[in-house]
C-alpha cells in the first residue's frame, strides 16, 4: 500500500512539472510573439525607417534611439497582457465569450500595429497611416475597457501602449502635415 502511494505521489509531481513547463512555454509564446511581429514589421520597412530622421519633425519628436526601446517595452507588456487574458479561468459561457472577444481584439490590433509601420515608413502613406493608427487606438481602448472587467492586471499592462499610441498618432499627424 505504501509503495502505491509513493508511485502516485511521483506521478503527481511529474504531472505538475510537465504542466508547469507547458504553462511556461505558453507564457513565453504569448510574450515573445509581439516582439517577433514588431521585428518582422520593422524588417519589412527596409531602409525607410532610417530616412525618418531626414523628414521635417515637430518640436516634440523624441530622439531616434527612444523608439526601439519604447516599442520593446510595449511589446513585452502587450505579450504579458495577452497571456493574462488567455490564462484567466473562465467560470461560465459569458466569460469564455469575453476572453475570446478580448483575444480577437488583441490580435486584430496587433495586426494593425504590424501594418501601420509598413504603411507609414515603407509606403509613406502618412495621412492614411494616421487614420489606421486611430482605428488601432480605438481597439486598444476597447481591449483595456473589456479587460478591466476581470483582468485588471492585463488592462494596466496595456495603458502605456495606449499612451504611446496617442503620442504616436500626434507625431504621425505632425509629420504628415510638415512633409
Amino acid at each position: 500500500m505504501a509503495n502505491s502511494k509513493k508511485v502516485t505521489a511521483k506521478k503527481k509531481i511529474k504531472s505538475k512539472k510537465q504542466n508547469s513547463f507547458k504553462h511556461f512555454i505558453i507564457a513565453a509564446g504569448f510574450i515573445v510573439f509581439p516582439l517577433v511581429v514588431g521585428l518582422i514589421s520593422s524588417a519589412l520597412t527596409g531602409d525607410a525607417m532610417m530616412s525618418f530622421g531626414s523628414l521635417n519633425q515637430p518640436p516634440f519628436a523624441p530622439p531616434a534611439w527612444l523608439f526601439p526601446v519604447a516599442w520593446t517595452i510595449l511589446y513585452l507588456l502587450m505579450g504579458v497582457a495577452s497571456y493574462l487574458i488567455y490564462k484567466l479561468k473562465t467560470k461560465n459561457r459569458s466569460e469564455v465569450r469575453l476572453r475570446k472577444a478580448e483575444l480577437i481584439v488583441y490580435f486584430t490590433q496587433l495586426t494593425f500595429n504590424f501594418l501601420w509601420t509598413i504603411l507609414f515608413f515603407r509606403f509613406e502613406l502618412r495621412y492614411f497611416a494616421f487614420g489606421w493608427l486611430i482605428a488601432m487606438w480605438l481597439m486598444i481602448l476597447a481591449l483595456i475597457i473589456m479587460a478591466f472587467k476581470n483582468r485588471k492586471a492585463a488592462a494596466w499592462c496595456l495603458i502605456p501602449y495606449l499612451l504611446w499610441s496617442t503620442f504616436a498618432a500626434c507625431l504621425n499627424l505632425a509629420v504628415a502635415i510638415l512633409n
